[in-house]
């Protein structure tokens, strides 16, 4: 009885900081959200060129690839929470500096993109330091459990965010900066309220050989770097890792039809910011509902040929949407791609923590970030170029099936990951060759 007491004493502290956790990525995503919706329609409304909703994706993932070696040592040598907090306060200022900047028209694109650049900086920081940190609160066991409830946030954060973005936008081109500047401070606000669990993490000095400390007489210099890119290398070595992450960046890289949404809904579906608000909005109905699911009944068993398959129905779905013309159906497969989209991130989101050592989580993610940010923001900017070559619905019909070829491509390439039946135990540092 005593034990048991002891043990939920020790539990409760970390249920609470799982809710605050939960709260600040709420925060966060709602922020980008809004933040990614409002600067789409706020691009397109200049120049109405499919090429600048390509290059305003490309301006955001910029700083995502050129930190990579960065944002994860930090992560890693820090403390998470402070240099999660420190990033949100940066996106906090960046939407202040676009609240300001909007007093007058403006004029020309490249201004915005400064602005998507370093709100981009702020999120690469933000990224690897959040996502390791459901692993430091609570034990291996119950990391699903988090990261299936933190996918619910984020969805249902995408549910809201466009909406809101799309209403305030529509009632006044500057109102939505100023909400989401709030949202990125209360989200910096709630993960200092966040407390790891029992065993710190420590510091990447005081690793034992089997973590890749560098030998004391090599220059500081060297050392840094060669941390640095230990989560490339570590990435390189693990052909699950490799094989989930390459998945999403090149089914998104040509499936993202996220970006030409402005012009989809105004050329095809002739809706205005409202439709492309809920459109967006669409996509997180559908992953949330999944994402719930998933939530109540974990996925087990069979893990590499769901997220196979689900990556083909991505693409399927992205086919019918760049072939409609009527509203309801380009809806309806919104609904359906980000569904498959919500499994095939709870795959990834679960697998790759639980394959990397606690003391590489951060340059690991860092590395995944940059997987992530090329799928979203680098896949826009491909569908900006490709939407200006071939026009919005060509290139989001050709995407969808360069989707559908690279689910079908990666099964043969990568049979370890289509191989995968159960999630793996955890690995821990000493589990792992220097």
């Amino acid at each position: 009885m005593a034990q048991s007491e002891s043990e939920e004493q020790h539990t409760q502290p970390r249920d609470w900081s799982v809710v605050a956790l939960l709260a600040a990525l709420f925060g966060s995503a709602m922020a980008n959200a809004t933040l990614d919706t409002v600067l789409g329609l706020q691009v397109f409304a200049i120049d109405r060129q499919a090429l600048d909703l390509g290059l305003l994706g490309l301006a955001a993932f910029t700083p995502t690839a050129l930190l990579v070696l960065v944002t994860g040592s930090i992560a890693d040598r820090f403390d998470r929470r402070h240099v999660a907090a420190c990033a949100l306060v940066g996106e906090t200022v960046v939407a202040g500096a676009l609240f300001v900047y909007l007093r007058s028209t403006p004029t020309s694109v490249w201004p915005i993109f400064g602005f998507a650049f370093a709100f981009g900086t702020a999120r690469a920081f933000a990224g690897p330091a959040t996502r390791a940190l459901p692993a430091d609160i609570v034990a291996a066991d119950r990391v699903p459990w988090v990261v299936a409830r933190s996918s619910i946030m984020w969805q249902t954060a995408t549910i809201l965010g466009p909406v809101l973005g799309g209403f305030l936008y529509a009632a006044n081109t500057r109102a939505p900066y100023p909400v989401i500047a709030l949202l990125s401070l209360s989200g910096a606000m709630l993960v200092l309220a966040v407390r790891r669990s029992a065993q710190p993490h420590a510091p990447l000095p005081d690793l034992p050989p089997e973590g890749n400390i560098i030998e004391p007489e090599e220059p500081a210099s060297k050392a840094g770097l060669r941390e640095a890119i230990e989560g490339l290398r570590f990435v390189r070595r693990q052909p699950v890792v490799l094989g989930a992450i390459s998945l999403d960046l090149f089914a998104v890289l040509f499936g993202g039809a996220v970006a030409l949404l402005p012009a989809l809904g105004e050329e095809r579906l002739h809706v205005g910011a409202v439709g492309v608000g809920w459109l967006r909005a669409a996509g997180g109905i559908g992953a949330s509902t999944v994402t719930l699911c998933l939530a109540i009944r974990p996925l087990r068993r069979r893990v590499g040929r769901t997220l196979l398959g689900v990556v083909a129905l991505f693409g399927a779905a992205t086919i019918v949407l760049g072939l409609t013309r009527t509203f309801a159906i380009a809806f309806i497969a919104m609904l359906v791609l980000s569904g498959a989209d919500a499994v095939s991130v709870f795959v990834r989101a679960t697998l790759v923590p639980l394959v990397t050592p606690r003391s590489k989580r951060g340059r690991v993610l860092a590395v995944e970030n940059v997987f992530i940010g090329a799928s979203n923001e680098l896949g826009a900017f491909e569908s900006g170029v490709a939407g200006q070559i071939l026009g919005p619905a060509g290139a989001v019909v050709l995407g969808g099936a360069a989707t559908l070829a690279i689910a079908v491509t990666w099964a043969g390439i990568f049979p370890a990951l289509r191989d995968v039946d159960e999630f793996p135990t955890p690995v821990e540092d000493n589990d792992v060759d220097a």
